[in-house]
């Protein structure tokens, strides 16, 4: 159980990855060079340059949002499992007290999540939303 565990993690991670730093859609160009996420053109960059409008914050806004896509589908996921289990459990008082140990903890799971995004949405001026 362990090693699919290890393998389904990896292969998230990877394809996470693969996701977020495709270069042909974070890819700039930079006096004709290809560099990574962010341009180098600092003409629109000027020091009165609103923080929203930067390409940075551009990512990072993006970078929350599939994340936070991506704990909400590990969550429904993780609610799907505990409850499947607890269906199946019968009698079986260990098997019921592991369905509601996975439920618990996707909940704690969507709490912290919750107050990390909130916390933030305090710090970034302007917030993420």
């Amino acid at each position: 159980m362990k090693i699919k565990q290890i393998i389904i993690i990896l292969s998230l991670i990877i394809g996470f990855s693969a996701f977020c730093f495709n270069s042909s859609v974070l890819a700039a160009k930079c006096d004709g060079y290809d560099t990574s996420i962010l341009p180098c053109d600092n003409t629109k960059l000027g020091a009165n340059t609103p923080i929203e409008d930067t390409p940075l914050f551009k990512n990072l806004v993006i970078f929350i949002n599939v994340l936070t896509g991506g704990v909400g589908v590990f969550a429904v996921g993780g609610i799907i499992y505990g409850s499947i289990l607890y269906t199946t459990a019968g009698n079986s008082p260990e098997q019921t007290k592991k369905a509601i140990t996975a439920i618990r903890n996707v909940v704690i799971g969507i709490i912290a999540y919750g107050l990390a995004y909130s916390l933030l949405n305090f710090l970034i001026p302007g917030g993420l939303i």
